[in-house]
């Protein structure tokens, strides 16, 4: 019964674009119409009609102690009775960017914003005026937010729609943004050869999340750390849905690689909304009012998602957090390979720590070419099939699916249950 949310779209699509207010919402690559979420609790999501789903978009990442926890909860509701903005500096605000420093021995000093996209423009600027250069090199099917400049080849929701790029951004914009394929760095070196001292910085999620989840290969993002610092380019790890989920120091943690600058978002803001950019003391000591880089938010720090982002990142310092989600993930990624090849459905499965996508295709996933090879009407199947049986997955093939510490046993086994007869109607 999805009566009440075919009411309430229909509404939306009379004052709302699309009826959603970010495009992947609107179920556009899935077919049907969008569930309408009332709420959520530990693993599973509510919709206006009472359906209950186990939750595999965790808010697109930053869930990762599962909705609604307490501490999070509890941490929300004290900063509620003493204020919620007041366009002035908090100590919570201080106490937040010295646990990222801590986290992250990349990031020397840091600056709270309110998106990832505010988060990935403000670096670029910041990388331009520091090097005194303007190009910058990004990959094809990486996303860093709407940033006019940017959004060139970009993945996850442009590519939902099937948009190359955006209407309404000047060609000029793009002349100083080169996109070369991930993992080819081959390619790159060519492109930072033919623009020796002209680029600014290269820019990359260190795990691609935003084609679905695709993993550097071995010895790529090294030998990028290497390519820019013999180029006199900043490297830019946008690290929005991999920082503090795939470990407490992020995908660069995992990697043991320090980049110039680091992009933050989702978990430091226990879900709400947040961004951050941060990096060698020398390089943001160019940011305003130190420095000539202006950049300015009202709500920036503001107190109520930093006070979740500290709830948050306390909670994630604890003992085995990591290496339970992770077995987690594991457990249910093993039983879904299997029940697809029950089903005799082809299909790959990306994954790393508590991340993975399953692709709709036989060859292997290590580009946005090779994701754009998967049949977005089989994963269509899917995804509807496991709505229906009460697994909520992300309503695009080019979105990655997370795991969360209140997912239990008992929700992998269900959610494996669910996926072999999904897999079944896929084929």
């Amino acid at each position: 019964m999805n009566r009440r949310s075919k009411v309430l779209f229909a509404r939306a699509q009379k004052r709302i674009p699309g009826g959603v207010n970010s495009p992947v919402r609107a179920f556009r690559s899935v077919g049907g119409e969008p569930r309408f979420i009332k709420s959520g609790k530990g693993s599973r999501v509510i919709d206006v009609d009472g359906n209950s789903y186990i939750d595999y978009v965790c808010s697109w990442g930053p869930l990762i102690l599962g909705h609604s926890p307490s501490k999070v909860q509890a941490a929300l509701r004290q900063q509620t009775d003493l204020g919620t903005s007041f366009g002035a500096s908090t100590e919570n605000e201080v106490i937040l960017a010295e646990m990222i420093a801590d986290a992250f021995p990349a990031i020397e000093k840091v600056r709270l914003v309110n998106s990832g996209t505010e988060a990935t423009m403000s670096a670029i600027r910041l990388a331009r005026a520091f090097t005194g250069r303007n190009k910058i090199i990004k990959f094809d099917g990486c996303y860093h937010g709407h940033v006019d400049s940017l959004l060139v080849t970009a993945g996850s929701g442009v590519a939902t729609l099937g948009l190359p790029d955006s209407a309404g951004i000047q060609p000029q914009e793009c002349i100083s943004t080169l996109s070369v394929p991930y993992n080819r760095i081959e390619v790159v070196q060519k492109v930072l050869d033919d623009n020796r001292a002209e680029v600014a910085a290269v820019i990359v999620e260190p795990i691609a999340g935003n084609m679905g989840t695709v993993l550097p290969a071995p010895g790529f993002l090294q030998r990028l750390r290497k390519l820019t610092r013999e180029h006199g380019a900043l490297l830019i790890f946008d690290e929005v849905i991999t920082g503090f989920r795939l470990s407490y120091a992020g995908a660069q943690g995992l990697l043991r690689l320090k980049p110039d600058l680091t992009c933050l978002g989702k978990i430091i803001g226990g879900g709400l909304p947040v961004g951050a950019y941060g990096g060698h003391r020398e390089i943001m000591k160019w940011v305003a009012p130190e420095g000539p880089v202006y950049q300015a938010g009202t709500l920036s720090g503001n107190p109520l998602a930093v006070a979740a982002g500290i709830a948050t990142l306390k909670a994630l310092k604890a003992a085995n957090v990591y290496k339970r989600i992770e077995g987690l993930t594991q457990e249910l990624v093993a039983g879904l390979r299997k029940a697809a090849e029950e089903a005799g459905a082809a299909v790959q499965i990306n994954t790393i720590g508590s991340m993975f996508t399953v692709f709709f295709t036989n060859s292997p996933v290590t580009d946005f070419q090779s994701a754009k090879k998967s049949d977005t009407n089989r994963y269509g199947r899917f995804f509807h099939a496991l709505l229906d049986r009460g697994v909520y997955f992300p309503p695009s093939q080019f979105e990655t699916c997370f795991v969360s510490l209140a997912h239990s046993r008992s929700d992998i086994r269900t959610t494996i249950d669910a996926a072999r007869e999904a897999f079944a109607a896929a084929v």
